[in-house]
């Protein structure tokens, strides 16, 4: 942690994980695929190890594919499998977003995965970049119980969407949902980032 920021870093690999650590991340968020914005890693094998080599948290993404965030049947079959197995085999925490047809929320399908991956803290990703009103969505994800939520802001960069992303953040009132800012690894990106919202952690 720099600054007072808590740092995750997205990796795909064990060797990722520990550059990601040894360069100060305070959290992992542990994906593959991530040319297609992260899909579920292996929970069997990669989580293991990479949990063996690093200390900091890892938290695992469970997203069945990449595409839309609407799922099927089957396809929710797979993510609570896959939950499951993560939290057997030493995740810190998850990570999945799911929504309806018309850019809401799909609180139906959040509470079924939310039952499954408890207690261990679950963030909403990405998907609420993709959200019809952003200040609805946070409002409703609070009261599904996500303690984070992870946006750009609903733009292409977290700089282009730092005034939602401001705006998100002073919405909340509470202590319970904790918005993170997706930021470019690029570093001289970071003091923008910083200084322009009231957050205390970034990803």
């Amino acid at each position: 942690m720099a600054d007072g920021f808590l740092m995750e870093v997205c990796v795909d690999s064990v060797e990722s994980a520990v550059n990601a650590e040894r360069g100060g991340a305070g959290r992992i968020e542990l994906c593959a695929g991530l040319i297609e914005g992260g899909t579920t890693p292996s929970v069997a094998g990669l989580l293991q190890v990479v949990k063996q080599c690093v200390r900091v948290p890892v938290f695992v993404m469970i997203r069945p594919r990449g595409g839309d965030f609407l799922y099927s049947d089957r396809e929710v079959d797979v993510m609570k499998a896959d939950a499951r197995l993560a939290k057997l085999h030493g995740a810190d925490g998850l990570v999945f977003g799911a929504l309806t047809e018309d850019g809401r929320i799909d609180t139906e399908l959040c509470m079924a995965l939310l039952a499954v991956c408890r207690p261990l803290p679950v963030t909403f990703h990405r998907a609420f970049d993709m959200v019809h009103d952003p200040m609805v969505a946070l409002e409703t994800l609070i009261s599904l119980g996500f303690e984070r939520v992870l946006t750009s802001g609903c733009d292409s960069s977290a700089l282009e969407g730092l005034p939602l992303i401001k705006r998100l953040a002073e919405q909340v009132s509470t202590p319970h949902i904790h918005p993170l800012v997706c930021c470019s690894p690029r570093a001289e990106m970071l003091p923008t980032a910083q200084s322009s919202q009231p957050m205390s952690e970034e990803t």
